[in-house]
């Protein structure tokens, strides 16, 4: 499981690429897919695009970041309960998880592709 630290970092690095755009250093690629559109819709043309699949799984977890968030702010005003933090934190904590697992995946896909031969 992540630390509170290193789930805090990788929310305000979420944060900080959406609100660039996804053109950050290193994330030049993610910033191009998301303007163009990404990959076309499934081959029946009926389903969504890659582009905005992601953008929709990126936007669900900085929604759970600003929960967690509100609920700390409220927690320390003295006008939420200690179990809501707790449960927003540990949700935040597990879909900004799951995106690190699914950003790994894709670059693992990604180096497997480029190591094939034509």
């Amino acid at each position: 499981m992540a630390s509170p630290t290193v789930a805090a970092n990788a929310y305000a690095n979420l944060a900080r690429v959406l609100e660039s755009g996804g053109a950050s250093k290193g994330n030049a690629n993610l910033g191009r897919i998301m303007e163009t559109g990404g990959a076309s819709a499934g081959a029946d043309g009926n389903g969504p695009s890659f582009s905005t699949v992601l953008k929709d799984a990126i936007g669900s977890v900085l929604e759970a970041g600003r929960k967690s968030d509100a609920q700390t702010v409220a927690m320390a005003n003295g006008k939420a309960n200690v179990m809501d933090v707790v449960t927003a934190v540990a949700e935040t904590d597990v879909a900004v998880s799951t995106l690190v697992s699914v950003r790994d995946k894709v670059i693992q896909a990604y180096e497997d592709i480029m190591k094939m031969t034509i």
